[in-house]
């Protein structure tokens, strides 16, 4: 499974595109956010990504969950988001 990771300075428009190509090849991504920015990125691009796959006649779903992700010798916790068709 694709792991795409974003940041409060992510374009989501971007993120949306890499979504969408992931998501038509492989079904099944996983996004991963630290902090309260990225993870708005995140849902701005899962909703533009959801209009790109749309004519395709795929719809998508979401799964959020906490995962721990390690960032320069640090245990950080993240949000994870697993997008794949519905």
């Amino acid at each position: 499974m694709e792991e795409l990771k974003v940041s409060s300075h992510s374009d989501p428009k971007a993120v949306a595109g890499a979504l969408a190509a992931v998501v038509r090849e492989d079904k099944k991504v996983e996004l991963q956010a630290v902090g309260a920015g990225a993870v708005n990125q995140t849902i701005k691009a899962i909703a533009i990504s959801r209009g790109y796959v749309a004519p395709n006649g795929m719809d998508l779903i979401m799964i959020p969950a906490f995962t721990e992700i390690e960032i320069d010798g640090e245990e950080r916790t993240a949000i994870k988001f697993l997008v794949e068709p519905r």
